[in-house]
C-alpha cells in the first residue's frame, strides 16, 4: 500500500513504511514553526527514519534548529519570488550517508549529466498530447509496466483521474495509438511552480528521445499557463533522467539522501531546477 498524503493542519504531507519518512509536500505558514514539533511526534511514533521537508526560505531557521540540515535549495520558488529549502533529519544513523559504492555511482551520473548542454538541433520531433481521462486505464498499465513499486499510487487509474481532475497534467508520447512514454506535471497554481516528474518509457522505445520531448511540451504548457519555476526530483542513480534536465537546461540544486522508495528499494534523489521568468 502507498504512503499516505494527508494534511496536518493547512499543511501537506505524505508519511509511511514505504519511504519511511514524513515529507511536507507545502507548508502552510498559518503551521509554522509548530509543525516542526507536531511532525517529530508523528516520526517518534511510526518510528520513520527520514524527515523531508520543502521549507520557504523564511521558515528556515526553525527547522535548523531541530536538527535539519539543508540539503538542496530553489531559488524563487514561490510566485517567482521566495527560495524553498529542501531540509532533512535522519532519526535513523544508516539512512543519513550512501555507501562507498552508491556515492560512486551517484557522482559518476553527476557527472555524465553535467557535462551535457541543451542542444537545439538535437531536440527529438516526436509528437506528443496532453493525457485526458480516457487515456488513464493505458496509463496506469505504463507504469505497472515500468515501474516494480513507485512512492505515489499511480498503478491506479482512479488515483491518476483524480488528480487529473485537480492538480496535475498528464502526458504522452504514442507510437500508433499506444502509450509508449509519459510524464506528468504537478501543479502548485498559488506558488506558480511545477513538479516535472512520474517520467516512464516502454523498455523497446527508450533511447528515442522521448523523455526529452515530453518535458520540451510540458514546459511549453508550463510557460503558456504563468507557471514560473520548473523543478524535478530525479532518482540519483538514473543516467538518463539526470541528462535528460540537464540537456534541457536545469540547474542542479542537491542530492537527498536515502529520500524515495522507488524501483524497489530506498533511493537517493538529485534536485534540478528552471526559472522560467520573473513575475511583473
Amino acid at each position: 500500500m502507498p504512503d499516505v498524503i494527508e494534511k496536518i493542519g493547512r499543511s501537506l504531507i505524505q508519511h509511511g513504511p514505504d519511504s519511511d519518512r514524513i515529507y511536507l509536500m507545502k507548508l502552510a505558514p498559518a503551521d509554522a514553526p509548530a509543525i516542526v514539533e507536531r511532525i517529530e511526534r508523528l516520526a517518534e511514533t511510526r518510528d520513520y527514519g527520514k524527515l523531508f521537508c520543502k521549507v520557504p526560505a523564511p521558515w528556515r531557521e526553525p527547522f535548523v534548529q531541530a536538527g535539519y540540515r539543508e540539503e538542496a535549495r530553489i531559488p524563487n520558488f514561490l510566485a517567482g519570488r521566495i527560495d524553498v529549502a529542501f531540509m532533512s533529519r535522519f532519526r535513523k544513523p544508516e539512512r543519513a550517508t550512501m555507501s562507498v559504492e552508491q556515492k560512486a555511482a551517484v557522482d559518476n551520473v553527476l557527472q555524465l549529466a553535467l557535462a551535457r548542454r541543451c542542444d537545439a538541433e538535437s531536440q527529438p520531433t516526436t509528437q506528443t498530447r496532453r493525457l485526458l481521462e480516457d487515456d488513464t486505464p493505458d496509463l496506469a498499465d505504463l507504469y505497472r509496466s515500468v515501474f516494480p513499486s513507485y512512492p505515489f499510487p499511480i498503478f491506479d487509474a482512479d488515483y491518476l483521474r483524480h488528480t487529473m481532475a485537480t492538480h496535475i497534467r498528464y502526458y504522452g508520447a504514442f507510437d500508433g495509438d499506444r502509450l509508449v512514454a509519459a510524464a506528468s506535471a504537478e501543479t502548485d497554481a498559488e506558488g506558480r511552480n511545477a513538479e516535472m516528474t512520474d517520467f516512464a518509457t516502454a523498455p523497446e522505445h527508450r533511447k528515442k528521445g522521448l523523455a526529452v520531448a515530453l518535458l520540451l511540451a510540458m514546459e511549453s504548457d508550463m510557460k503558456d499557463t504563468g507557471f514560473l519555476t520548473l523543478y524535478t526530483i530525479a532518482r540519483a542513480v538514473s543516467a538518463g533522467m539526470n541528462i535528460t534536465f540537464a540537456r534541457c537546461g536545469y540547474a542542479f540544486s542537491g542530492t537527498l539522501v536515502n529520500n524515495t522508495q522507488i524501483a524497489g528499494g530506498i533511493e537517493s534523489m538529485n534536485v534540478w531546477y528552471k526559472n522560467l521568468t520573473t513575475p511583473p
